[in-house]
């Protein structure tokens, strides 16, 4: 593996194993210059939302990178408040227009709208179907939801995006989607820097390999066959959370990462989230 691997979706789609995230990242140079950072490095990946406000950021920094956009895997997500067949609509081509792009690699669901999910889906299924979007998918989804959005669509997601970290290792999750060939992807791998990366065993391993203890849990992920989105804006950060393809944890290392889950979680229960805003 390295900075440039994939993994193929379901649908034949190669999908960047690692990307930068860019929640929080404000629009304008904030997000402009931490994309340039991370594609100078060699990420190929973005993932953004409507939510996060710097759509029209991302795409100015699409286009002032120079790289041509195949090479590019840009994510977006579809918000809350815009849920339902003609919103969704709405909303993707809101997005298309801030991004400036001709069409977006993976358009997800954000949150489980309970009472509309489905019909948000099926627009979804519409935009893919027209060549508009190249994958779709879903975020904080738990294995019920999931189960009802496959006893109802004609086209599979092929990512479930959670919060994943040692600390809430979603193992039922994980292993539902393995099942039914929907790739995991985490957001908050590192926890937000919570108390995960001063963990005593994750700080011992981090002497053992000489690596630091972020780079110790994003390859925790990537050898759970896990795609990984940390976020930062910090040039330091953004090349240090690339370096984690020179070493591997040893099956009993990454047993020692798995002990830690507790159940805790940095964001929001998708069963208890008030989703509405």
């Amino acid at each position: 593996m390295n900075i440039t691997s994939t993994t193929t979706l379901y649908n034949g789609i190669k999908m960047p194993i690692l990307g930068l995230g860019v929640y929080k990242a404000q629009e304008g140079n904030e997000v402009k210059n931490a994309i340039k950072t991370a594609l100078q490095l060699g990420y190929r990946s973005i993932d953004t939302a409507s939510l996060y406000g710097n759509e029209q950021g991302v795409g100015e920094a699409i286009r002032e990178s120079g790289i041509p956009r195949e090479e590019l895997f840009i994510t977006t997500k579809i918000w809350n408040t815009d849920h339902g067949y003609t919103s969704t609509i709405d909303a993707f081509y809101e997005s298309l227009k801030k991004l400036g792009l001709s069409y977006i690699d993976l358009y997800l669901i954000h949150w489980p709208v309970q009472e509309k999910f489905l019909d948000t889906y099926r627009a979804m299924e519409k935009l893919y179907e027209e060549g508009l979007v190249r994958a779709i998918g879903v975020c904080n989804f738990h294995t019920h939801h999931l189960e009802k959005l496959l006893a109802n669509c004609t086209v599979k997601p092929v990512i479930n995006q959670i919060e994943m970290h040692p600390r809430l290792s979603q193992v039922d999750v994980r292993h539902f989607c393995t099942e039914q060939d929907i790739q995991v992807e985490a957001w908050s791998p590192l926890m937000r820097g919570g108390e995960v990366l001063q963990n005593d065993i994750v700080q011992t391993l981090a002497t053992k390999y000489n690596k630091t203890p972020a780079q110790i849990v994003l390859r925790w992920h990537l050898q759970h066959d896990v795609i990984i989105i940390p976020k930062s804006v910090t040039p330091a950060r953004i090349k240090e959370n690339s370096e984690i393809f020179d070493f591997a944890l040893t099956d009993e290392d990454m047993l020692l990462i798995d002990s830690l889950h507790t159940n805790t979680r940095t964001g929001k229960d998708p069963d208890t989230f008030h989703l509405y805003f």
